[in-house]
């Protein structure tokens, strides 16, 4: 672990919020991470003490960087690059729980009907 200057997308790979470098840099540019709220580019170097917000999915992550590191290396040295916030901890916690009891009904719908899907639904309310 080195106290060198790190870019973000180095960063996240190495602490294990994504699989490549190329996915964490593709995040960056959609605006899926932000560093003390604002967002930024991939080649932005990282410091210590920096709050990071992560999007993972529908799960919001917000973690401060402890250390810096280039090298990926397993789970349980990567983890000691950051620590979650509390409050971070707490949401993802009751995000659990409320998908414990049941998924979203709308989670499931995927944009427009197709043609089949369409006729069934005009069907449908003829039928009425």
């Amino acid at each position: 672990m080195s106290d060198d200057r790190v870019r973000i997308d180095k960063w996240l790979w190495a602490a294990r919020f994504f699989k490549t470098r190329s996915l964490a840099t593709r995040e960056i540019d959609l605006g899926r991470v932000r560093v003390e709220g604002e967002r930024v580019k991939p080649a932005r170097e990282v410091r210590p003490g920096e709050r990071i917000e992560i999007l993972l999915g529908s799960v919001r992550i917000e973690i401060v960087v402890r250390s810096l590191s280039e090298v990926r290396s397993p789970a349980p040295l990567a983890r000691r690059l950051y620590e979650e916030t509390p409050a971070s901890i707490e949401r993802r916690e009751r995000q659990a729980e409320r998908r414990r009891y049941g998924a979203e009904p709308a989670a499931t719908i995927k944009g427009r009907p197709t043609k089949k899907e369409g006729r069934a639904l005009r069907s449908v309310r003829r039928d009425r």
